[in-house]
């Protein structure tokens, strides 16, 4: 369903699968530059799917499902956790929090029921609940919120400062900031060490769950079979190259591309999954579009 946002001046919807919210408000690459100045940069993501998790076991219960430490997750603490396949692969990738009484779950547009047939499948006897609910995600700077009326919500937050700042400039800064997003710099074999969700969605030292010793095994060795790199794009190209198209190198191919972006500083920018032994001095062509991988640190 269509935001109610993209009813408002200079409203661009995004392509697909964010086409419910906005691209841009009129001028990406000012929004870009003005979120990243203030770091209160305001993106409607309300075409993400939000569920509720109820019950006195639903932490220990998500601890036993996911990659994440949650059993002892205090109130109000923002975490990431993933759910994987019993080898290991990423299926799901979780935002989550826990008011003290429900944990509050948004994951990409469309992957929310699947998360909720999985959920409700191995509840057994244990006193949880699952529900979708009609909350919006609402990005505020680094803080993801979750609002009952997002148009309410918005108003209230560019009052007081907030920039929009639609999906385009949104990608680009997370590009920028070498995030993933399932779906765009992942597949169907991704493992959490090829896009950097060790950092922050898998607890190492935490009991079993599924997928964990694909988990534990790549961790010990260290040999990831792909990795995440940022990419600048041949700026005189005018067009992007589209998410899933392939990455080459000398004519083979070594990856795909993710999300590619046009970032206010860096220009034209993109992620991409290629495999671990590419050189990053590599003249890479990503769907067309000749590459280079960046080697310096993340920006943002």
């Amino acid at each position: 369903m269509a935001s109610p946002l993209l009813s408002r001046p200079g409203a661009v919807a995004a392509g697909a699968p964010d086409d419910g919210v906005a691209a841009h408000y009129g001028d990406p690459l000012r929004e870009q530059r003005l979120a990243a100045g203030s770091g209160r940069g305001l993106t409607d993501r309300s075409n993400r799917d939000v569920i509720r998790v109820d019950g006195a076991d639903r932490l220990t219960w998500l601890h036993s499902l996911t990659s994440q430490h949650l059993a002892a997750l205090p109130p109000n603490v923002a975490t990431e956790a993933l759910v994987l396949s019993p080898h290991g692969h990423v299926e799901h990738h979780l935002v989550l929090t826990d008011d003290g009484t429900t944990t509050w779950i948004h994951v990409e547009p469309g992957t929310g029921d699947a998360l909720r047939a999985f959920l409700d499948s191995m509840r057994f006897m244990l006193r949880v609940t699952v529900s979708p609910t009609d909350l919006a995600v609402l990005t505020h700077g680094a803080e993801d919120l979750l609002v009952p009326d997002v148009e309410q919500a918005w108003d209230r937050l560019v009052a007081d400062g907030a920039t929009p700042l639609g999906m385009w400039g949104y990608d680009a800064l997370r590009v920028a900031a070498r995030r993933p997003r399932l779906g765009f710099e992942t597949d169907h074999r991704t493992i959490p060490h090829e896009v950097g969700w060790l950092a922050n969605a898998v607890h190492l030292d935490k009991g079993c769950y599924r997928g964990q010793e694909t988990v534990a095994r790549v961790h010990n060795l260290g040999r990831p079979p792909r990795r995440l790199v940022l990419l600048h794009l041949d700026g005189s190209v005018l067009t992007l190259p589209a998410r899933g198209e392939p990455m080459t190198w000398e004519g083979a191919q070594v990856g795909f591309v993710g999300t590619a972006a046009r970032h206010y500083e860096l220009g034209p920018i993109a992620l991409a999954l290629v495999k671990r032994n590419t050189p990053d001095d590599a003249p890479l062509v990503a769907g067309g579009v000749p590459a280079l991988v960046a080697v310096a640190e993340p920006v943002g």
